[in-house]
């Protein structure tokens, strides 16, 4: 057995041994933070359902692939591959979508062709932008204005670019 097999046991055992030691009442503190977190859960669940269905109409229609077709001849100019386009474009609004997209770039081309690691690379270095910026502004009850989306998808696209940059510099 491993140290790290036991880290999170371990972890867990020495914050209840610490509760005790210090006299918490380790029950109530519990239920406090679960309801806190069953609050949040509800407060960010109108966001949550609008995202995945956004998702799944973009996936369904079409919209991606056309929109794919329309920008490769552009990016394969750039160096950048149009294989894993579809990922760039669904990895800002969803997470398990943009594994599915990867998957099936990996399945199609490879895990070791340049579109393979471009994916690879760019699903490391890049978020799920949308998801993250409406769970946490309905978290905590903001309306996200214009500049968080213009530097936050700005922020993507120096991912989309750099990892395309990356694979070639290094591979």
């Amino acid at each position: 057995m491993l140290i790290s097999d036991l880290a999170a046991p371990l972890l867990i055992l020495s914050v209840l041994l610490y509760g005790i030691c210090k006299k918490v009442d380790l029950f109530e503190v519990f239920t406090e933070g679960a309801y806190q977190n069953l609050k949040t859960a509800v407060n960010i669940l109108p966001a949550l359902l609008l995202l995945m269905t956004a998702v799944g109409m973009l996936s369904a229609s079409g919209a991606l692939n056309a929109l794919s077709e329309l920008i490769s001849p552009i990016l394969d100019k750039i160096g950048f591959p149009s294989q894993a386009l579809p990922l760039a474009l669904m990895r800002p609004v969803s997470g398990s979508g943009s594994l599915a997209v990867l998957d099936n770039i990996l399945s199609v081309y490879g895990a070791n062709s340049f579109s393979g690691r471009v994916a690879s690379v760019l699903m490391g270095s890049t978020e799920t932008t949308f998801y993250t910026i409406a769970v946490y502004y309905s978290a905590v009850k903001i309306k996200a204005e214009l500049p968080v989306f213009i530097s936050s998808l700005t922020a993507d696209f120096a991912g989309f670019v750099f990892s395309a940059l990356i694979v070639r510099l290094f591979y």
